[in-house]
């Protein structure tokens, strides 16, 4: 049975609730008119003084000793708030930002860091959070996290210290933990001055946190907005046993990690490496770090945000997670973009300050503006043209079978709802890539089987998680497979594989927020980069085929003997647009975005035995009435244009 949120309980209390949400959130002049009023204000007001706004710093213990130095590991928390409240005697609420990226790599679309004054004190912090929200009466917290900036312990990439860096945090906010005034003294400090209702914000690494401490269900953290967030660490260095284009998370900790931590943290390195071999087999360690398991203990909303190009943090990521919380009757909210590794604050920036300033004022402030009513979901269907869901995906979805068949020629095939008989073959090329594959989807190549659906009729539209389960035969003992969904058809789409994933920096400023000598509201301006295309792929999926029972223990295939693996493909909302063609191509190694086995095999798929089950708008009904412009034609050979894909993807650390 699905739990009750927050949001079936609150709102037939509202009128009970508002006396309390007024006296404990609402500034003295927002009060008194709420008051006269007779209702709650529906959006928090820059009344506060940023300039003036108290800057402390405090060191939380974490009751972890990841360094191994006899000592629980203390993490740095610096914060920013409101003056006023507290002389006033009033609590605010706590935006929060986790992160390993204060100090060595930066945060946002212009790398910043945070810088202190001669006491020590933040006077840089990065981003906008604190410029924009302060002056409405929240703290915002920096907490750096363990082995990192000013924390004591050890970097684990997503494990026990990572996680409890930001949790031990919460529960201080909500006087549960202990903290002190500096890093190896004895005089403590409580949080006297919020309330601890604390949302936590953040992109890619930081976002995993947020998603990991969720996963705790941990008291006091009331939501988090993830962007561009892993959900299983195992799912970003392997797909299904295939090892992705990457370093190990022994490499990535080595990347964040302090100049003071690096000589204490050898042995959890050593154990980061020891517990992820390149075999793809899962072990304990993943466990540990997969949060997807653990969403029936989140009690907080997920305000998710994801760009469906993004192959740092790839798309299955939000896909799972989204999933799972749905299961569990979690609050959501969703933001898909067309971009990469990229914030919505640099790729729709109005809107996103404004939805995230309503999404706070209701989630932290109980403020009745009406955003949980509102669409579930926001899409960017082209370049600056945005569309919305109810909810997401949308309820007509429905998971449908089509099946590839053979065309009149080898290795151009079609794709429909009957299940036809028949063999497709290609010998795996690691020179080559999806795009490559697409380029030539209309002639028949030896890297790769392609399937075809007829020009559409009418728009055809996809929302949520494919898969496509394949029976192969390999010709070698090892063998990786591709499945990619593609679009063949003209358009004009931001250029995700562009170094900056879908965006244009500019040169001049817009600002958000008040600014300080040390700290500006003020950020380089973006637009989108676009490019025109041929074809665009729009979801992919990977897995080592010696992985096809578990993904526990891989193991040698045997030559001649077949074999059947499900692989799972990206989360996407995509429409097919009438006109297009839907095509699944079937291949081995995907360049760049996968490593390739250890031979070149070349495998033989039975088209009887393989399906892809795509989450269809409208179910088989749709497809059907998508694709009844009459018989099937073979399509005319041609080298299409697309998006490149990237030669060398970019991975964490990214800001």
């Amino acid at each position: 049975m699905p739990k009750r949120t927050r949001f079936t309980i609150w709102r037939p209390l509202a009128s009970a609730v508002v006396v309390i949400l007024t006296a404990a959130f609402l500034t003295p002049v927002a009060a008194q008119a709420a008051d006269r009023a007779g209702r709650t204000p529906r959006e928090s007001r820059p009344v506060y003084s940023y300039a003036h706004a108290i800057r402390e710093s405090v060191w939380v213990d974490t009751g972890f000793d990841g360094d191994r130095d006899g000592k629980p590991d203390r993490v740095a928390a610096d914060i920013v708030r409101p003056a006023e409240p507290a002389r006033q005697g009033h609590r605010v609420p706590v935006i929060m930002d986790a992160s390993p990226y204060f100090s060595c790599c930066g945060r946002g679309n212009e790398s910043q860091v945070k810088t202190y004054d001669a006491q020590g004190h933040v006077v840089q912090m990065p981003l906008f959070y604190d410029n924009y929200f302060v002056p409405r009466g929240y703290a915002f917290v920096g907490v750096d996290l363990a082995g990192t900036n000013r924390s004591d312990g050890c970097v684990d990439v997503g494990g026990r210290s990572d996680i409890q860096s930001a949790k031990a945090v919460v529960d201080w906010l909500n006087g549960r933990a202990t903290a002190y005034t500096s890093r190896t003294g004895t005089k403590t400090v409580k949080a006297t001055w919020t309330n601890g209702a604390t949302g936590m914000i953040g992109k890619s690494w930081d976002a995993t946190i947020a998603n990991g401490v969720a996963a705790t269900g941990v008291k006091g953290l009331r939501t988090i907005v993830p962007i561009s967030g892993i959900s299983s660490w195992y799912d970003y260095y392997f797909a299904q046993g295939a090892p992705l284009y990457d370093g190990g998370p022994a490499d990535l900790a080595g990347d964040v990690e302090s100049d003071a931590a690096k000589p204490h943290c050898a042995a959890v390195q050593k154990k980061l490496t020891d517990g992820s071999p390149r075999s793809g087999d899962w072990t304990s360690l993943w466990t540990e770090r997969d949060y997807v398991k653990d969403a029936a203990k989140v009690r907080a909303s997920v305000f998710l945000v994801h760009g469906m190009q993004d192959l740092n943090v790839r798309t299955k990521h939000f896909g799972q997670w989204w999933d799972a919380l749905a299961q569990h009757g979690v609050e959501r909210k969703i933001w898909l973009s067309q971009t990469g590794h990229v914030d919505p604050f640099d790729y729709r920036r109005g809107a996103w300050v404004d939805t995230l300033h309503r999404w706070f004022d209701h989630e932290l402030l109980g403020y009745d503006n009406g955003i949980d009513r509102e669409p579930m979901a926001d899409i960017e269907r082209h370049p600056d043209q945005w569309v919305t869901s109810r909810v997401w995906p949308p309820q007509t979805t429905r998971a449908t079978a089509l099946h590839p068949a053979p065309g009149t020629r080898a290795g151009v095939g079609t794709l429909g709802l009957r299940r036809a008989g028949g063999t497709a073959a290609f010998t795996d090329d690691p020179k080559l890539s999806e795009t490559d594959w697409a380029a030539h989807l209309t002639t028949p190549t030896p890297e790769k089987s392609g399937f075809l659906t007829a020009p559409l009729t009418h728009d055809l539209r996809l929302s949520g998680s494919s898969t496509v389960t394949v029976t192969a035969t390999p010709t070698t003992a090892s063998a990786h497979l591709s499945a990619v969904l593609v679009d063949v058809g003209p358009d004009t789409i931001r250029d995700y594989a562009d170094a900056a994933e879908g965006i244009t920096t500019l040169t001049n400023r817009t600002c958000w927020g008040e600014s300080t000598a040390g700290d500006s509201a003020c950020f380089k301006a973006t637009k989108a980069r676009t490019t025109k295309v041929d074809y665009t792929v729009f979801s992919r999926g990977w897995a080592d085929l010696g992985h096809y029972a578990s993904l526990g223990k891989g193991v040698p295939l045997t030559p001649g003997r077949a074999y059947t693996m499900t692989l799972d493909l990206a989360a996407t909302d995509h429409v097919v647009p009438q006109g297009h063609r839907l095509a699944l191509i079937i291949a081995g190694t995907d360049k760049d975005l996968i490593d390739p086995p250890s031979t070149k095999p070349t495998l033989t798929v039975d088209l009887s035995a393989t399906t892809a089950r795509l989450p269809l708008v409208g179910g088989p009904a749709a497809f059907a009435r998508a694709t009844s412009g009459g018989a099937v034609t073979q399509p005319t050979p041609g080298i299409l244009m697309g998006v490149r894909t990237p030669a060398a993807v970019r991975h964490l650390p990214a800001s």
